[in-house]
């Protein structure tokens, strides 16, 4: 008996263990992207994205509170669509991306709701100004993948308002608000003892 109750509890440990997963943000495969989005005179939308960026994030399946995310954008990223708009989204009326090049995102608290959807509290810098924003976030899936990895994904949302940032040009009643769109699919890493990870391509 006493044999048998050390077994499960060290098959309980592992399995516990097991769900604290550290996932690379698959930047080299492109499967990660930020987008915004912002009201043009109030008649319609502009859509943008930040093309350079990079994190991670701790996943524990068993306990999402347990969980943390952390994320570096390059701000001189940005594109529009349009050449000379984004020189002046980049530029001193807006971002200013030779002053302020990163802004990070850093979780501070997640908590978990139902059907897969949560959310992340963290610490978010930009411009200059570091803010406590929420994200809503949901799970999209995860799994094996066709290279012998495993991979998450996940999507969220947040709305920032721009004087919060300084960023105070006046761009109208309508346009006073951004709109952060995320979609993130991370790369499990290997525990030390798991060895080298397999390569991925896609």
């Amino acid at each position: 008996m006493k044999y048998g109750a050390l077994l499960v509890g060290l098959l309980l440990s592992f399995y516990t263990m097991a769900e604290q997963e550290q996932y690379q943000i698959d930047i080299k495969g492109q499967h990660a992207f930020i987008q915004f989005k912002i009201k043009h005179l109030g008649y319609s939308w502009l859509l943008g994205g930040f093309r350079k960026f990079d994190g991670q994030f701790d996943l524990d399946t068993q306990n999402i509170e347990n969980s943390s995310v952390t994320v570096e954008v390059d701000t001189r990223s940005l594109e529009s669509n349009h050449a000379e708009r984004d020189i002046h989204l980049k530029g001193k009326d807006f971002l200013e991306v030779n002053k302020y090049p990163k802004a990070t995102f850093n979780s501070h608290n997640i908590t978990g709701g139902k059907d897969g959807a949560f959310e992340i509290e963290g610490e978010l810098e930009l411009h200059g100004v570091k803010k406590i924003i929420v994200i809503s976030a949901m799970e999209i899936g995860r799994g094996p993948d066709p290279w012998f990895g495993y991979r998450a994904g996940f999507e969220g949302v947040t709305t920032l308002k721009l004087s919060d940032f300084n960023i105070t040009r006046d761009l109208g009643p309508a346009s006073t608000h951004v709109e952060l769109q995320l979609y993130v699919e991370g790369v499990r890493q290997p525990k030390p003892s798991d060895g080298a990870g397999s390569e991925f391509f896609e």
